[in-house]
């Protein structure tokens, strides 16, 4: 909220009125524990599955509009969730971009700032399609093996495929992801390109070109492979952070969560 947000509301609940230079300083105040939070050291790991040393890490991106320098635009702000040893969602921090594009090398920043303050390994990063992100992860975290979201995947390869065929098409990729083994999962991916590359070979062109990261998930038991594929841990979050923006316009920013 801006000073005047604060003054009116002040104004609304208690009818009285409070100069900014006030509520500035009172905010001033607020913002060191915010920076605080920033800086605050993290677990060296963020387990999902202990017995089997399964560490999950979910990163993701949300917009907001953000004033800088007196022009307002959208901005990525980053978002890394991770799962505790107690298998609760802990954040690990938010970050706001440097420009209106979500992008690998503001994450590369992100990444660096998590080592920094103690994560030493992220045993699964789990992410979307976005391009150079896995390069990205792997420069921070050489061993983490990288698991793109089958969510993102499947949206990306909709969008060359008319509504007309979007179940169709939908219901033919679920074999590839739902595969017992890697073997059928290739099958079906065989399968799906035999079909459908007539008329849309880009959805199986994206699939091959990411498929190093697509079949993680055929090291681990079917049970939990949901949770290592998709992004929906850190989704709930981004809508629970929607609900409290959507009613703000536009958010000053007098300095940068991470430069």
């Amino acid at each position: 909220m801006s000073t005047r947000d604060i003054a009116l509301q002040l104004e609304e609940l208690y009818g009285t009125q409070i100069s900014p230079a006030i509520i500035s300083e009172v905010t001033d105040t607020v913002s060191e524990d915010v920076k605080a939070w920033q800086r605050c050291p993290l677990d060296e790991l963020y387990p999902i599955l202990l017995r089997r040393r399964c560490a999950n890490v979910y990163l993701d991106a949300l917009y907001v509009n953000i004033k800088v320098a007196g022009r307002v635009s959208k901005r990525a702000v980053y978002v890394v969730l991770g799962l505790n040893r107690e298998g609760n969602k802990d954040l690990l921090g938010l970050w706001i971009g440097e420009a209106e594009a979500e992008g690998a090398k503001f994450w590369l920043k992100v990444l660096t700032d998590l080592k920094n303050r103690g994560l030493k390994d992220m045993l699964i990063a789990c992410c979307d399609g976005l391009k150079g992100f896995p390069q990205a992860i792997e420069a921070v975290y050489p061993h983490t093996q990288v698991q793109l979201c089958i969510v993102h995947l499947m949206r990306n390869s909709l969008r060359y495929v008319p509504w007309k065929d979007s179940k169709a098409v939908a219901a033919d990729l679920k074999p590839i992801y739902r595969a017992a083994t890697l073997e059928e999962a290739e099958t079906a991916l065989e399968e799906f390109a035999a079909k459908w590359d007539e008329h849309y070979p880009a959805v199986s062109q994206i699939w091959l070109r990411h498929w190093e990261n697509i079949i993680l998930i055929f090291d681990y038991p079917m049970e939990i492979r949901r949770v290592i594929y998709t992004t929906n841990a850190i989704e709930s979050v981004n809508r629970s952070l929607r609900k409290v923006v959507k009613t703000k316009a536009v958010f000053p920013m007098k300095t940068p969560f991470l430069s």
